[in-house]
């Protein structure tokens, strides 16, 4: 509302506004028709008025919700598709084009997402290709697959299954730049002689190195992109990242001579990305083991010391007496109190409405209309007692709209004089003759 709160504030208060319902319009205007002599027909905003006076923050709405749906659609095109490396997710962090490149050249690939399928697999002797991005996988269950598959690739293996698989080999940051020095004898990595920018590093200890395990793609002194060890039972190898099978960098450098080769030497291929089913729920910590020591005291003393404090501040020395104390508060500060709400939320018509309800209420009263008198009723007959035009007198008791400010209290003072050109019409000295020409009747 454009007008000061002081504007509604003045005409609520200077006409007789105590006496307006103390409820929202609705109610009133319900109440009137039970109780009042008056039914005064109140002019609620319609919903397109609504909708202009909020189409700010109707538009800020539209505009994030349009904001939230771009955005959405914008990461489901960058990175939806399905989990990470999936071999069904077609973004740039899946792997659809090299497991769709092997199947295209005979290879059958398997898509697991259960630990019992890939342990199937690796026993009918399938290529395992393994990549446990939230680390779902205990020890046992990777030592088990590491058991039974003639060949095993874990992409990007976490801290347990370098534990488990590759004692001595650990985690070594990130490469500085693409890599070319192959440094090992791995066939897929002679082949591919060369890796994008991107990779992580595995570091091999002397342990390690004297069990077996070899590096390759080397970055100085930092480390190897992939590290991998032969034996009798078969052959594992732990590529640190995924960056060689995504389908955003498969086609970089020697990215996919890698990861077919590491994928494709045999017939059958199990691609397995562990599921929430996979993950081992009774070696998961409890809320007791990752609660330190100290917290369990403290709760029992916060306890004892809560109690304390309630019986200390809740004792009583005798009965409770009640004490009925007057509260009083001014019908001026009621109604100027409704009528800055008025304000602030725009709400002239609701102003109007009050004035109009106490206006037509008094009015009828003043007339000794029934209590039910509709607002026809109301409006004939006062423009029969003060001689004026029904229409006019129905405009300004129930049809006029403000359209601002300055109609409202237009409004509000045509109410305030009309109101009193009724009762002034209906004063015993108005509505008799002079006495002076009162002769019928008159003795001698």
């Amino acid at each position: 509302m454009s007008g000061t709160p002081g504007t509604v504030g003045a005409i609520g208060a200077t006409r007789a506004a105590a006496s307006e319902l103390d409820h929202d319009r609705p109610a009133a205007a319900s109440e009137l028709d039970h109780d009042r002599p008056a039914a005064a027909v109140s002019l609620t905003p319609t919903l397109r008025a609504s909708v202009r006076r909020r189409r700010i923050w109707i538009g800020f709405a539209v505009l994030l919700v349009l904001g939230a749906v771009v955005l959405f659609v914008v990461q489901g095109a960058v990175s939806g598709g399905g989990p990470r490396l999936a071999a069904d997710n077609p973004a740039p962090t899946g792997a659809k084009a090299l497991v769709q490149v092997l199947r295209d050249h005979g290879v059958t690939v398997t898509d697991a997402r259960a630990f019992d399928a890939a342990l199937e697999g690796a026993k009918a002797g399938a290529t395992i290709v393994v990549f446990d991005e939230f680390a779902l996988l205990d020890g046992d269950r990777l030592a088990l697959l590491a058991m039974y598959a003639r060949r095993l690739v874990v992409i990007e293996p976490g801290f347990a299954a370098l534990e488990s698989l590759a004692p001595g080999v650990r985690a070594g940051g990130v490469a500085t730049g693409s890599l070319d020095d192959v440094e090992c004898e791995l066939p897929p990595a002679q082949r591919a002689g060369s890796l994008s920018d991107g990779q992580r590093l595995l570091t091999i200890d002397d342990a390690a190195a004297a069990d077996g395990w070899q590096g390759c793609f080397r970055d100085g002194e930092f480390g190897h992109a992939l590290a991998s060890r032969a034996s009798d039972g078969g052959e594992l190898t732990l590529v640190a990242a995924s960056t060689p099978f995504e389908n955003g960098r498969i086609a970089e450098a020697g990215n996919a001579a890698l990861a077919i080769g590491l994928a494709g030497t045999s017939g059958e291929l199990v691609w397995y990305i562990p599921g929430p089913a996979d993950a081992d729920a009774g070696a998961a910590p409890t809320l007791g083991d990752l609660t330190p020591g100290w917290v369990s005291p403290v709760l029992v003393l916060a306890i004892i010391v809560v109690i304390a404090a309630g019986v200390w501040q809740g004792r009583r020395f005798g009965p409770l007496v009640a004490e009925n104390l007057p509260v009083h508060i001014p019908a001026g500060e009621t109604s100027e109190g409704r009528a800055r709400l008025y304000a602030r939320n725009a709400a002239r018509t609701h102003a109007l409405d009050q004035l109009r309800i106490g206006a037509v209420q008094r009015i009828a009263t003043a007339l000794r209309l029934p209590r039910r008198a509709h607002i026809d009723d109301v409006t004939a007959a006062a423009a029969a007692a003060t001689r004026r035009d029904p229409v006019a007198v129905r405009r300004l008791l129930a049809d006029d709209a403000p359209a601002g400010d300055g109609d409202l209290v237009r409004l509000a003072a045509d109410l305030a004089t009309f109101e009193d050109h009724v009762r002034a019409t209906l004063a015993p000295e108005t509505s008799h003759p002079a006495r002076g020409d009162d002769t019928a009747g008159r003795r001698p």
